[in-house]
């Protein structure tokens, strides 16, 4: 493949700027932030895995309309998170938040944790009894100053009916809780600590450890649309004034339901969520008593957790054959990133929302692999923006087909190869596959030229 005389000018136009640098960081290729110019090439969204139903809600204190669902990982524990609810009021006091034990993430089994009576016996996983237990959402507090006592952390809480209520012009709003096991849990004061906003759907927190503050994602409406804000924090009780989420113009305004951003296991400072897209009025099953709306999964991404990056406006997980999918409020991503093996993570997914079997099923993606920079069996190229080389060799997360490659150079600021790697083929996760030990400290680009093959993510290496 030659690259073109027009494509190197662009390129290497793109010297003036301040060079990228990256330390020693995963970059994912969810978005453009490391591309200077393409050409046969694309971002392209990969398709999660359907696995196991890992939780039918079956039991008295759980039923048809439970939700919200959150995963922590915690040592080699797994917990699953979620309401108890059987489609009563979403202020109504006898909502139960539950929560579910594995060590493989697979396996899920109810602790018999004897505190709080519901479903007539206190012989059950029920951690939380009450209205903030509509959507509780918990998270391990990765702050290095986080107390013994307060390891966990919670939001939960709804606004009380009213006029403007969606405005959040009426009492309630989010309180913080605190646990030391994420098992038995305290507000950390009697007020909630989060107000503006209208909360009625899952309100999560965590760490972020790049940027050293707590972040917080709620529910609001944007021009009665659904939509996201964001928060910020020192201390998890002050937060700061809402940020409206932002895209760009050409994004369609989407009802968001929830939101399940995390941060991304091996890349914190890249922040990625997995909202449910919910159509509101669309009917594929008549009569079912829920009323109207269909809903899927989609992936979009942000590097400062308000400006999101969405190249991917189709489906991330659609409602797929299965037409109790169909109907409202199912296909709802848990909030949570397991990572199951070196090759691969698992996420969650509700399906069947107020049937009887309403569950929970295991997604499977490959490591860093929500997309990839692509190319089909014709070929295509990229270079990328200018970056400072702070590692001796370059390493790849890609794949390629038998006949596919990658082949990668790095360029000095005329276009003059500095190091090329030898032709790239297989499936790896951690590819060392360019020597740059020479050029450590200086400024490159990167041409990279593809077939019929996928790249997820870059880094250097010592």
């Amino acid at each position: 493949m030659r690259i073109t005389a027009l494509f190197l000018t662009l390129a290497f136009a793109a010297q003036a700027a301040p060079p990228l640098d990256i330390g020693s960081r995963w970059e994912l290729f969810v978005d453009e932030y490391l591309v200077a110019q393409k050409s046969g090439v694309a971002l392209k969204l990969a398709e999660p895995v359907r696995r196991e139903v890992v939780l039918s809600t079956d039991q008295p204190w759980e039923g048809q309309t439970c939700g919200y669902f959150s995963v922590i990982q915690d040592g080699k524990k797994v917990r699953l998170y979620y309401r108890g609810s059987d489609g009563g009021s979403d202020h109504s006091d006898a909502q139960v938040t539950c929560v579910v034990e594995s060590d493989d993430g697979i396996h899920f089994t109810r602790p018999k944790l004897g505190l709080i009576e519901a479903g007539g016996t206190k012989d059950n996983n029920v951690i939380w009894r009450g209205v903030e237990s509509h959507n509780f959402a918990p998270f391990l507090d990765s702050n290095p100053n986080a107390k013994p006592d307060e390891r966990y952390k919670a939001l939960g809480g709804v606004k009380q009916p009213g006029k403007n209520w969606a405005q959040g012009e009426t009492p309630g709003g989010l309180y913080a809780f605190t646990s030391p096991d994420g098992i038995h849990w305290k507000k950390m004061k009697p007020e909630p600590a989060i107000t503006k906003g209208a909360f009625d759907s899952q309100n999560l927190a965590f760490w972020d450890s790049t940027r050293s503050r707590y972040m917080s994602f709620s529910r609001i409406f944007s021009n009665k649309v659904r939509a996201i804000q964001s928060m910020t924090s020192n201390d998890f009780l002050a937060w700061s004034d809402g940020v409206p989420h932002s895209y760009a113009k050409d994004v369609p305004a989407e009802h968001f339901y929830t939101s399940a951003t995390v941060p991304c296991p091996t890349a914190p400072h890249l922040f990625l969520s997995f909202p449910k897209r919910f159509a509101t009025s669309r009917v594929k099953v008549p009569g079912h008593k829920g009323g109207p709306g269909v809903s899927d999964a989609v992936f979009m991404s942000s590097r400062d957790g308000t400006h999101w990056d969405r190249p991917f406006l189709e489906a991330w997980v659609r409602p797929g054959p299965d037409i109790d999918n169909w109907t409202e409020r199912s296909n709802m991503t848990a909030c949570g990133i397991y990572e199951s093996s070196e090759k691969e993570w698992s996420l969650y997914i509700s399906e069947h929302y107020r049937h009887p079997d309403h569950r929970i099923r295991r997604l499977m993606v490959r490591k860093q692999g929500f997309a990839s920079m692509h190319a089909d069996a014709k070929g295509g190229e990229f270079t990328t923006k200018p970056i400072k080389v702070t590692g001796s060799k370059l390493v790849l997360n890609s794949a390629t087909s038998a006949v596919g490659f990658l082949k990668i150079e790095a360029l000095d600021d005329t276009g003059k190869v500095l190091a090329k790697s030898a032709e790239i083929f297989g499936d790896e996760f951690e590819a060392n596959v360019l020597d740059v030990s020479k050029l450590t400290g200086q400024t490159i680009t990167l041409r990279v030229q593809m077939k019929d093959a996928d790249l997820y993510a870059l880094r250097w290496a010592k």
